[in-house]
């Protein structure tokens, strides 16, 4: 669906999955659950297979048959979403554009062309902002409600159950956002401070830098960075860098283009965004991405990657649900494959170019754990509060990004900014699925220090934790890799410091 939303065909066809099979398989998946929980020999079974039958123990615990139909009606919001957003083009520079193809627009040293980018996009977002929101607020309802049904007061106890996180609570997420606060929030500020004095303006506005990731036009005025021309030229070029980084990396990688198991151009009536998927009967990844040539797109491939090579790493676990990992090191994989693959760059840049994507890349770690606070924070406060207005969650919205955000001059377009949390899918299709990727930030930075100082070392501490797949927990699996998890400011500050080193050593 994600591939085509605008085929009738197809929506049809997932449509009548949503609404008739879907139903039928959460039935049969509960009561095989009961039958597996209730057999008499369910101790003797490995403890490998521990974590799998404490996450069926647990979905048995929460499962009802009353929430059925919500979640079909869940699921038919989601498509509805993923509908709206593949149809949004804007008309500029002469041509019917997507957003991903836009995005290059926004790295241009001419400022009024990039204001005209931004406000291109943000316009045509804005006709579709109250459709948005209505969809937003049904989804709010919606999960409100399956989470009372399941026993819980609201939905981020019953989303934690459901997402099988064991390791971590509410509490810990909360004092998350607060060392980020402390430790990265002024760093950000320090880094933009730097961007406002280098293009000579008296404010930072929109188009000047990245709500997300602190990007944007370089500051010394060179023109964006172009890694590639077209999909092919990605293909082969990230193939030579995984190859160059393993020989099993790379044939991994390979496969995956020989099994036509790779859809990354960007087209008109494609879902935005990207993501891997594992086709279980053939245990083969599928990637998914909407490529326009820019360095944000070679990230986005290598880090799908890095979750196409955890798939591969636990294919030969017998089990689904021991091939599986907890979301947040499934994102380790990700993020150390972004950071591990950098000393391979030279196969798309020259030596000047791969040193300022480096910096960049380092630079946009430091403001994207901000923007993952900010979302999560609004996660919790829009489930904990799910009777809100569309006032009382603007400005909720606006207050984060007050402690969170960059210091972005939006005068003249304030109302866009109090729905600019629309931008986020994540919010809509797969709710309280970001903190995940902060805490694997964290840990995908350890594991490209192991990496900096010994690739072989790094290498192998990656392929013995990707391998375990759902067979240990979240901290085993980190520990398994080398790695620390922790939320406190001490070690965010830690890590962030060691970033601050390395950007000092690439700068100079």
């Amino acid at each position: 669906m994600t591939c085509d939303t605008e085929s009738e065909v197809k929506r049809r066809a997932y449509l009548d999955f949503i609404e008739n099979v879907q139903p039928k398989l959460s039935e049969f998946a509960d009561a095989f659950n009961h039958r597996l929980a209730g057999h008499p020999a369910l101790d003797e079974l490995p403890p490998r297979h521990d974590l799998m039958i404490k996450g069926i123990l647990t979905d048995i615990a929460i499962f009802r048959e009353e929430n059925i139909p919500l979640q079909v009606e869940e699921a038919k919001l989601e498509t509805e979403h993923s509908t709206i957003t593949g149809a949004m083009t804007v008309e500029f520079d002469g041509e019917e554009r997507t957003f991903s193809q836009m995005a290059l627009y926004f790295e241009n040293t001419n400022r009024s062309i990039r204001e005209a980018a931004w406000r291109a996009v943000v316009e045509r977002m804005g006709q579709d902002s109250e459709r948005l929101s209505g969809i937003y607020d049904e989804l709010i309802r919606i999960r409100h409600q399956i989470a009372l049904n399941a026993g819980f007061d609201d939905y981020r106890p019953y989303i934690f159950e459901a997402k099988h996180r064991y390791d971590y609570s509410i509490d810990d997420c909360l004092e998350f956002h607060d060392s980020i606060e402390r430790v990265c929030v002024p760093m950000m500020h320090e880094l933009q401070e730097r961007r406002r004095e280098a293009l000579g303006v008296a404010t930072l506005r929109p188009w000047d830098v990245g709500e997300k990731s602190g990007g944007g036009v370089d500051i010394q005025g060179r023109s964006p960075l172009a890694p590639f021309e077209n999909v092919e030229r990605l293909i082969s070029g990230c193939s030579n860098v995984f190859h160059g980084m393993s020989p099993e990396l790379g044939g991994m990688f390979d496969m995956l283009r020989e099994r036509n198991s790779l859809d990354l151009e960007s087209r008109k009536g494609k879902a935005p965004g990207g993501y891997q998927a594992n086709l279980e009967k053939t245990r083969i990844p599928f990637i998914f991405m909407n490529a326009a040539g820019t360095h944000d797109n070679l990230s986005t491939m290598l880090h799908e990657a890095g979750h196409a090579f955890h798939s591969c790493y636990s294919s030969n676990l017998e089990l689904i649900g021991d091939r599986n990992p907890p979301i947040e090191f499934a994102e380790v994989a990700s993020m150390s494959m972004e950071l591990m693959s950098q000393p391979q760059w030279s196969e798309f840049y020259g030596d000047e170019d791969a040193r300022r994507a480096k910096l960049e890349d380092l630079e946009k770690i430091v403001c994207f754990l901000p923007w993952m606070a900010t979302i999560d924070a609004f996660q919790h406060w829009v489930y904990a509060n799910p009777g809100h207005t569309h006032e009382e969650r603007s400005e909720h919205w606006l207050e984060l990004r007050r402690r969170f955000g960059p210091r972005t001059d939006w005068s003249g377009f304030n109302e866009l900014k109090e729905t600019s949390w629309q931008s986020q899918l994540h919010l809509f299709q797969v709710p309280f699925y970001y903190i995940e990727y902060g805490i694997a930030q964290l840990g995908a930075i350890q594991l490209w220090q192991h990496h900096r100082r010994d690739s072989t070392d790094g290498l192998s501490r990656y392929a013995r934790a990707m391998k375990l797949g759902n067979t240990k927990p979240l901290p085993e699996l980190f520990e398994a890799a080398g790695l620390d998890l922790g939320f406190d400011e001490g070690h965010v500050a830690s890590l962030i410091g060691e970033l601050r080193v390395a950007m000092v050593e690439i700068g100079d």
